[in-house]
């Protein structure tokens, strides 16, 4: 008999020796001695092999305590799913589709719940508070993919490689800032802003959603 827990952990470890992408029912059943038939009684098809693992991952995180004032509250559960995704930065990818809110477990939507009734208690509309979850997770998932997809990617001597190419080919007279910046690039894009970048999102957002006359987006 296969159980789910044999399933998932092996699921687990295929994704974290080649990657979500290359883990197919197929190998999955390979890896553990059974037939792909015999594994499709388990699970329906790849994505919902994936989104049992997200669930589990979700249930095993605890929620923090999260504060009263409906600001930091949001601050706090923002932060609280960037941590975990970063720490699994493949379930961030799978999450990048419209609709993966209706796939998430109770564990997993807490956190949801959390910065959409944070906002209305803010005093956004339901309305408003939909768009700025979604722009709070818009942000969340591309900072982690960004830097998931930036580590490990390259060598250091292709990276100086490249950081030398780049530095020579700035026009100091058309490109003043970049130019004077230069090798510090680097190092300044490597550190971590997102807790600081979060505060600032969170509260342009709720000034704007709830603005008596709030601006037009300009075009």
């Amino acid at each position: 008999m296969t159980s789910r827990t044999q399933i998932l952990t092996a699921a687990r470890r295929l994704i974290d020796q080649s990657g979500w992408e290359k883990l197919t029912i197929r190998r999955l059943a390979a890896e553990i001695g059974i037939g792909a038939t015999t594994l499709y009684h388990h699970v329906r098809d790849k994505e919902d092999l994936l989104f049992l693992l997200i669930h589990e991952y979700a249930d095993q995180i605890p929620i923090p305590e999260l504060p009263s004032e409906p600001r930091d509250r949001m601050i706090a559960a923002a932060t609280a799913i960037h941590d975990a995704l970063a720490a699994w930065p493949w379930a961030a990818e799978v999450l990048t589709t419209d609709g993966f809110i209706s796939r998430l477990s109770n564990s997993a939507l807490q956190l949801v719940e959390a910065i959409v009734g944070g906002a209305v208690d803010h005093g956004c509309t339901p309305e408003q508070a939909v768009h700025i979850f979604r722009s709070i997770w818009y942000y969340t998932v591309g900072e982690i993919l960004v830097r998931a997809h930036s580590s490990g990617q390259r060598t250091e001597e292709e990276r100086a490689a490249d950081l030398d190419a780049f530095i020579e080919g700035l026009d100091s007279a058309r490109l003043p800032h970049l130019s004077a910046l230069g090798r510090r690039w680097p190092a300044l894009a490597a550190q971590d802003t997102y807790p600081l970048a979060l505060s600032a999102f969170v509260d342009g957002l709720l000034a704007q959603a709830t603005s008596a006359t709030p601006r037009t987006p300009s075009r």
